[in-house]
């Protein structure tokens, strides 16, 4: 009888940290996707005085480094929008993330620096 019982508490242990590595895959996917987005934006929004294929061409050559999909890239005046999409490993799913940048506004307060 305890042999059943040890059986099903091993049982229980494995399905918990299986569940456990789902959820850690899901976490780490959605930093990574939304990591390569924000990268990604920055790139184009570097590029964007030289035009939409230039700028989305540099968001693309990001998003192929970091083994992301980058699935939208437009430009928004001076402001780089994109949209990436991360596999989870072992094809349980996917994340998807979306990022703008661009240049910022003269007339945007000035943050204070940290004291202390």
């Amino acid at each position: 009888m305890a042999t059943v019982w040890a059986a099903g508490a091993v049982a229980v242990l494995l399905g918990i940290a299986g569940l456990l590595f789902l959820l850690g895959s899901a976490i780490l996917t959605r930093h990574r996707a939304t990591n390569a987005a924000d990268l990604a934006a920055l790139a184009a929004a570097g590029q964007a005085e030289l035009g939409v294929a230039a700028a989305c061409g540099r968001a693309q050559a990001v998003t192929e480094e970091m083994t992301v999909q980058l699935v939208s890239c437009r430009l928004d005046q001076w402001d780089a929008l994109v949209e990436v999409e991360a596999a989870a490993p072992g094809g349980f799913g996917s994340a998807t993330a979306h990022a703008r940048a661009g240049p910022v506004a003269r007339d945007s307060p000035v943050p204070a620096p940290p004291t202390g």
